[in-house]
């Protein structure tokens, strides 16, 4: 506004970048509310409903339609659940608004259901980019629920009046890639079209963008999944656990439960020993003594901490198999690390140091695997990876994925999700004339470091 002398649509880029984090913060919490009012619980409605679907549809015959991957949170099985157990709601409904749409709904008073996040409920037909009716029909769902789909780019609307009210500007709308990943995609700086794309956070998610989907048997079979992008770009991907290990190692060792009602012994024994010395600083009469100071004992351990304790125990090499579902919501991750070494008769994992290299190179496995699938079903040859997102900061995990898969890695921009959001606004606007115009400019103005 300063620069121009005017005030236009950019105001709107940081609050549909809100949006869509807000929208990704509080998803979790909305659905668990929904839930609790249908009086449904994850894994006895919901995977009933699971079964249902597969027995009016198979798997792989509804992967061949949608190209989604199984996943028992997909909107499909959600509202199959509902369907089961209040039917009522169903009928009374006029229309599904997904998370990021229910909020545009809010700021402009204008329903729209945008594309991107709709391919992610598993009920849009993947060739004809939308919803499959003839699915719905199947399944049963009130087709009214199931309106045109919008593309990243269209126009809202303005803010309401109550909005300008309370903000005191208005601002017109636009439509990001309301899935977060589809955001973060659309971010990456790629060179050309032989670069793999990692989504690196909590969870990861590696793929290539193609201009069609692979829906095939084989597709299927390794559970990679078709989400709809950006100008009917597909994300071909697959989902694979990303950080969540070790952040949840982290909370373990800090002493704190990161699964809700459960604490494992080696986080109960971290907050007895922090409370003890806690204690011990307290009831000492030096002025130097500080409860913040790192200890051998009650020590508090931060992510450079953890990298250097791994790199300190390069020379341990097992591994597990990160995708397996024993580490989604253990009790311990450290015990759920040390029982699958010592299962598969591996060296077990002792020192934190150890643990953290058996994640690190666990990980890098994973992708380099994921890799070599991916080019056996586009049946491409791959030069580099991207990596955006908050986990390209972990630039030990980058160098053990370069070395693990033999490809250089450029890692960054960190904040790609808001960064993809802008760039739809941006052209939107008329301020890049298409995709690739923006990615060199992602690629000129942020330090996107490289690692062979």
């Amino acid at each position: 506004e300063l620069k121009n002398d005017r005030r236009d649509e950019s105001v709107i880029f940081s609050m549909q970048t809100f949006v869509v984090k807000l929208a990704s913060g509080i998803a979790a919490l909305v659905a668990s509310i929904c839930l609790s009012i249908n009086h449904l619980q994850s894994g006895t409605e919901v995977s009933d409903a699971d079964k249902l679907v597969d027995s009016i549809i198979p798997a792989q015959e509804l992967y061949a339609r949608t190209g989604i991957q199984k996943q028992l949170f997909n909107t499909i099985y959600q509202l199959m659940a509902l369907k089961e157990e209040h039917p009522e709601q169903l009928e009374k409904a006029e229309t599904m608004l997904m998370i990021p749409d229910y909020f545009d709904y809010k700021l402009t008073g204008v329903m729209k259901q945008e594309y991107t996040n709709a391919t992610s409920t598993n009920l849009v037909y993947a060739a004809s980019k939308t919803w499959d009716y003839e699915l719905i029909d199947m399944l049963g769902l009130p087709k009214k629920l199931f309106g045109a789909l919008s593309m990243p780019g269209t126009v809202v609307g303005n803010l309401t009046e109550e909005i300008q009210k309370e903000v005191g500007f208005d601002a017109t709308v636009i439509l990001p890639a309301t899935h977060d990943t589809g955001s973060a995609f659309l971010a990456v700086p790629a060179r050309d079209d032989k670069a793999v794309y990692l989504s690196s956070g909590t969870w990861s998610l590696l793929g290539v963008e193609n201009e069609e989907p692979i829906c095939t048997e084989d597709s299927w079979k390794e559970n990679f999944t078709n989400e709809g992008g950006a100008w009917y770009r597909f994300r071909y991907l697959k989902n694979i656990m990303g950080l969540w290990m070790i952040q949840s190692i982290r909370r373990e060792l800090n002493g704190v439960a990161y699964v809700a009602g459960r604490t494992s012994k080696y986080a109960k024994d971290a907050r007895k020993t922090r409370l003890a010395s806690l204690e011990a600083v307290q009831s000492t009469s030096s002025s130097r003594a500080c409860p913040c100071d790192k200890q051998a004992d009650g020590k508090q351990w931060s992510f450079p901490d953890l990298i250097e304790a791994a790199r300190g125990a390069s020379d341990f090499h097992s591994i597990v198999d990160a995708n397996d579902d024993r580490f989604l919501a253990p009790e311990s991750m450290i015990d759920a690390i040390k029982d699958y070494c010592r299962i598969s008769g591996q060296q077990v994992p002792e020192t934190v140091g150890e643990i953290m290299q058996c994640v690190y190179l666990s990980l890098s496995r994973c992708y380099k695997e994921a890799i070599l699938n991916l080019c056996k079903l586009t049946g491409k040859i791959y030069t580099s990876i991207n990596i955006v997102g908050g986990g390209c900061q972990d630039m030990y995990l980058n160098e053990m994925t370069s070395k693990a898969i033999g490809l250089p890695v450029f890692a960054g921009p960190v904040e790609g999700t808001a960064i993809g959001n802008l760039i739809v606004q941006f052209i939107a606007a008329g301020e890049f004339t298409d995709l690739q115009a923006a990615r060199d400019a992602i690629r000129r103005s942020f330090d996107i470091k490289e690692i062979q």
